[in-house]
């Protein structure tokens, strides 16, 4: 193994598969690694990178906000902090009757959304199978999937997951349900669009209930489906969001944003983070989700994301394409996703394959037409290959 790769076997915690490459240095859409390899990055660090890759706009902001103040604790008020929460509030349509919470990732997004949830004074929260909402204690017990939780048992009590049809939410819920934590699009499991439907009747359900329904805008915001936050696009009004991920450009960040009633459930003493809303990382939000208005970048991802849907489907090994935006779901028709993830790489493209039968795409917002033709030659080149080596 080259230095990189014994460093990390030796150095770093064996939570996670050895890395394919050391990454040094990125700039737009674009990497580099260690070998001075080039790789067109579809993935941005998971539909993190909003901006991609070393984009002026953020660089500058994160330059000037550390050279003033970078850290204060949450004694105190900071500029970036109040901007960032009367932007989300606008943003997501909270509004006046709307509040935020910062954290510093989306799991702890998704802890606030817990505690939430347990000041209504009712004892179950429900989730979907096949969900994910994080690898912390709480964020773990709302995710959907067994083989992520049983290693670590017994998690939250109360917690159900149930499927994802109305006939399911409708035997589950109840007076001592509290909430209803739901991702509009299951990323993990693939980019797994709900049925038709599913969140308009979702929240007529939990409305006439009086249970909470939580959004995990997580890997759908920020501009990353085609509207600011995927909800919108259903014509409904949640409970709460918790976003992370795209907000932040690359600086971790999260937050819960609360709507209405919901805003007054947390009071003073309940919740906090030593660093949640510090000015460095408000700023760097500030600045990627201005020049997301700025630049116009929802209404490119929601055209860049018809344009790459309708590329990629009739190609080798595609069977559908989920999604919306610029977070799309390839469906494989045999189960070779890692050697699809392997062979893009050999071809300089960046993918991920979430499990067996699905590759995943989540580019920069920021990608135009030389970048989508670039991909549609290299995809093609890596699912060929991967048809050929079955």
């Amino acid at each position: 193994m080259s230095d990189w790769k014994d460093d990390y076997a030796n150095h770093i915690m064996k939570s996670a598969a050895l890395p394919s490459a050391e990454l040094v240095r990125g700039e737009g859409c674009y990497v580099w690694d260690s070998d001075g390899n080039k790789y067109l990055d579809f993935l941005a660090g998971i539909a993190v990178n909003s901006l991609g890759h070393a984009h002026p706009v953020l660089v500058d902001a994160v330059s000037r906000q550390v050279a003033t103040l970078a850290h204060v604790s949450n004694y105190f008020a900071t500029p970036p902090q109040l901007e960032l929460a009367e932007r989300l509030l606008r943003i997501t349509g909270a509004g006046a009757g709307g509040r935020v919470f910062f954290g510093n990732s989306g799991a702890e997004a998704i802890e606030a959304a817990i505690k939430l949830a347990r000041r209504t004074n009712r004892p179950r929260i429900l989730s979907l199978q096949n969900s994910f909402h994080g690898r912390t204690m709480g964020s773990l017990s709302l995710t959907g999937k067994s083989a992520l939780r049983e290693p670590f048992e017994p998690l939250l009590p109360n917690v159900e997951h149930i499927d994802s049809t109305i006939a399911a939410l409708e035997a589950a819920i109840g007076q001592d349900v509290a909430a209803l934590v739901i991702e509009p699009i299951k990323g993990e499991a693939g980019v797994v669009d709900l049925p038709e439907g599913y969140l308009e009747a979702a929240r007529d359900i939990t409305r006439e209930h009086g249970v909470l329904l939580i959004l995990d805008e997580i890997q759908t915001g920020a501009g990353r489906t085609g509207s600011w936050f995927a909800f919108q696009q259903h014509g409904i009004v949640p409970d709460a969001i918790a976003v992370a991920k795209g907000i932040g450009g690359g600086v971790p960040i999260g937050a819960l944003v609360t709507f209405g009633a919901a805003s007054d459930l947390l009071t003073a003493g309940q919740h906090g983070s030593t660093f949640g809303g510090n000015p460095l990382a408000t700023a760097a939000a500030n600045a990627v989700l201005g020049e997301i208005e700025r630049a116009g970048l929802i209404e490119n991802a929601r055209l860049r994301g018809e344009q790459l849907r309708a590329a990629i489907a009739g190609l080798p090994l595609v069977a559908e394409v989920r999604g919306r935006g610029l977070l799309i779901g390839v469906g494989l028709d045999k189960p070779v996703g890692p050697a699809v993830v392997a062979a893009a790489m050999s071809v300089g493209l960046i993918v991920n394959a979430p499990n067996d039968t699905s590759i995943r795409l989540a580019p920069p917002l920021i990608i135009g037409d030389a970048e989508v033709a670039e991909f549609v030659t290299k995809f093609t080149t890596a699912l060929t290959q991967a048809s050929e080596a079955k």
